[in-house]
C-alpha cells in the first residue's frame, strides 16, 4: 500500500491529536514519545550548530584559511548562503514533519525514480549525520585535551585526543538512553548555556587582556597560511570553518514526530537556530580575533591557547571549561538526531540490519540500538585521527558534503514540482523559487570546494580523505541499489493500516 492510497483509507479516531492525525496520513504510528516543546525543537538544532563547538574547534581553519578577514566577512556571507537553504528546507519540513525528513521529502516530491532519490538522499544524510557527530565529539575532545594538561598533566598527543573522544561518545550513547525528556531537558539548559556563555567568554577576552588586535587587523587582515600559492584558494578552504559551524538544523525535522505542533515548530526550530547562530557566532569570532596575543601560537593551539595567553591561565581555564561544556551538550544533541534518522530510515527497510536498528526500546521509547549505531559509526569514521593530522578537517569536509547534499536534493525536487507543491501552515510563498534555486547554487560550490586539498605540500599526514569517504559510500550505496534495493526498496512505506497504527500505539501505551 502506498502512502497516498493510505492517506485515502486511514481516518484516524477524533481523538488523535492534529500531530497524531497527520503522521498517521504521512503512513506511520506514533512510537517516539511527542513531549518536545517548539523551543526544545529550536533548540536541538541550536545545540547541534553550538558557535561555542563548531567555531572553536575549527577556528584554525579558518586562520591558516585567509585569516581574520575570512574568520568575521566569511561567517557572515556563509551565514547568509546558510539562511537560504534552512529557509527552503523550512518549507519543505512544514509540508512532510516526519522523522525520516529528507530522504521521506525526497521520495515525496519527486516526480519520477522516486525510490531512487529517496535511497540517495538518505545515504547522504546517513554520512553526513556521522560525520558530523564524529567532528562534533572529536572537537570537544581536542579542546579538553590542553585542559587536562594543564591540570593534570594529561599532554596533548593525537592518542589522548582519541581516548577522550572514545569516552565523550561513549556517555553520549548512554545519556540518550534515558528517553527524550532527559534530552529536551538538557537541550534547554544548552541554549541558555551557549548565550550565557557566549556573553561570559567575549566579556573576559574584552576586558581582561592587557592588549588587543586592532580593528583593522579584525577585518581587514588578509593570511595564508595553508602553503598554496593563490590566496584566493586558502580563503575558500577557509570558509570551512562557518560552514561546518553551521550544519545540523536538519535534527529540527528529525524530531518532529516527538514535537507538538511539528508542522510549525519544525520549520520554526531550522531556521531560528540558523538566525540565532549567526548573530552569536559572529560576536564570539569577533571576541576571539581582537584577543590574539601571538598569531603563530594561535594557529599551533588555537582558541584554548589563545584565552590561556589572552586571560591568563587561571581563568583561561576556566574559559575552556564553559566552551566545553557546550561541546558536550552539543554532541549529545547531534547523537539523538543521529539516531532518529537511522530509525526512520531502517523503519523503512533501507540500512543492512534494519530491523535491529528500528527496533525501540519500549520503556524509554527511544531506538536504542539506533542511538549505539549513530556513536559506533562516528568512532569508525575519526579511526584515522590516531595517526593523521589533519583527520579532522576531513571529517569536518565529509560532514558539509553529506548533510548539505542531502539538504537540498529535496529542495532542487521541490523546484522542479513548481505550482503542484503542497505547502504545509509555514511557507515562503512568491520567495520559495529564488530562495530555492541560489540554496542549490550554493550546496554545488561549497561540495566541490571542500574536496579540494587543503594545504601544500599534500603528504600522508596531510591528506584531505574526504572525497574517498565520500565516493565509497556513493558507491557502496549506488552498488547496492543497483545489485539489489532497486528491486525491492520502494521509499519510504507505510505500516499498516489506521487500525493497524492505533495497535501499535496502544501496545506501546501498555509497556509505558
Amino acid at each position: 500500500m502506498s502512502v497516498d492510497e493510505h492517506k485515502a483509507s486511514a481516518q484516524p479516531p477524533d481523538s488523535l491529536s492534529a500531530d497524531e492525525k497527520r503522521l498517521h496520513e504521512l503512513g506511520y504510528a506514533q512510537e517516539l514519545s511527542r513531549s518536545m516543546s517548539g523551543f526544545s525543537n529550536f533548540a536541538v538544532s541550536f545545540t547541534i550548530i553550538s558557535v561555542l563547538s563548531g567555531c572553536l574547534t575549527s577556528y584554525t581553519i579558518g586562520l591558516a584559511g585567509g585569516g581574520p578577514v575570512i574568520i568575521t566577512w566569511g561567517w557572515l556571507f556563509v551565514g547568509a548562503m546558510t539562511l537560504l537553504v534552512a529557509l527552503a528546507m523550512a518549507e519543505v519540513c512544514s509540508s512532510y514533519p516526519t522523522a525520516g525528513g529528507l530522504y521521506y521529502w525526497a521520495a515525496k516530491l519527486a516526480s519520477t525514480n522516486s525510490a531512487a532519490w529517496s535511497w540517495f538522499t538518505g545515504w547522504f544524510n546517513f554520512i553526513g549525520q556521522v560525520a558530523v557527530t564524529a567532528a562534533i565529539v572529536y572537537g570537544s575532545a581536542a579542546f579538553l585535551n590542553p585542559l587536562l594538561d594543564l591540570q593534570f598533566g594529561y599532554s596533548v598527543s593525537l592518542g589522548h585526543t582519541f581516548v577522550l573522544f572514545t569516552v565523550i561518545l561513549a556517555v553520549h550513547a548512554l545519556l540518550n538512553q534515558f528517553g527524550v525528556k532527559l534530552v529536551a531537558l538538557l537541550g534547554n539548559v544548552s541554549v541558555w548555556w551557549h548565550v550565557i556563555g557566549v556573553a561570559v567568554v567575549v566579556g573576559v577576552l574584552v576586558f581582561k587582556p592587557s592588549e588587543h588586535q586592532s580593528a583593522g587587523f579584525v577585518f581587514t587582515e588578509f593570511v595564508n597560511g595553508s602553503g598554496w600559492q593563490f590566496g584566493w584558494y586558502a580563503a575558500l578552504i577557509g570558509l570551512l570553518l562557518s560552514q561546518y559551524t553551521m550544519t545540523g538544523y536538519d535534527a529540527s525535522a528529525h524530531m518532529t514526530e516527538e514535537t507538538r505542533d511539528a508542522a510549525r515548530s519544525g520549520p520554526k526550530g531550522i531556521v531560528n537556530s540558523v538566525l540565532v547562530s549567526v548573530i552569536a557566532g559572529w560576536i564570539l569570532l569577533v571576541g576571539v580575533t581582537f584577543a590574539i596575543q601571538d598569531y603563530d601560537a594561535a594557529l599551533t593551539e588555537g582558541p584554548a591557547g589563545i584565552f590561556v595567553a589572552a586571560a591568563g591561565e587561571t581563568t583561561g581555564k576556566l574559559l575552556i571549561l564553559i566552551s566545553f561544556v557546550a561541546q558536550f551538550f552539543c554532541g549529545m544533541a547531534s547523537v539523538t538526531a543521529n539516531s532518529r534518522m537511522i530509525y526512520a530510515f531502517s523503519r523503512d527497510g533501507a540500512l543492512p540490519f534494519s530491523r535491529l536498528w528500528h527496533a525501540i526500546n519500549k520503556r524509554t521509547r527511544t531506538p536504542t540500538n539506533a542511538i549505539w549505531l549513530a556513536a559506533g559509526g562516528a568512532w569508525v569514521l575519526a579511526l584515522p585521527a590516531i595517526w593523521n593530522k589533519t583527520a579532522y578537517l576531513a571529517v569536518t569536509s565529509v560532514a558539509v558534503i553529506g548533510l548539505y547534499i542531502a539538504y537540498v536534493i529535496p529542495t532542487f525536487l521541490r523546484l522542479r514540482q513548481g505550482d503542484r507543491f503542497q505547502r504545509g501552515p509555514w511557507h515562503l510563498g512568491r520567495w520559495s523559487r529564488p530562495v530555492g534555486i541560489v540554496a542549490v547554487a550554493w550546496v554545488l560550490f561549497i561540495s566541490v570546494v571542500f574536496m579540494l586539498p587543503p594545504v601544500n605540500p599534500i603528504t600522508r599526514d596531510s591528506f584531505n580523505y574526504s572525497p574517498v569517504a565520500v565516493l565509497v559510500v556513493l558507491g557502496g550505496a549506488g552498488l547496492w541499489w543497483l545489485v539489489s534495493a532497486r528491486t525491492w526498496f520502494t521509499g519510504p512505506k507505510v505500516q499498516g493500516s489506521a487500525e493497524e497504527l492505533a495497535a501499535i500505539e496502544e501496545d506501546l501505551k501498555s509497556v509505558g
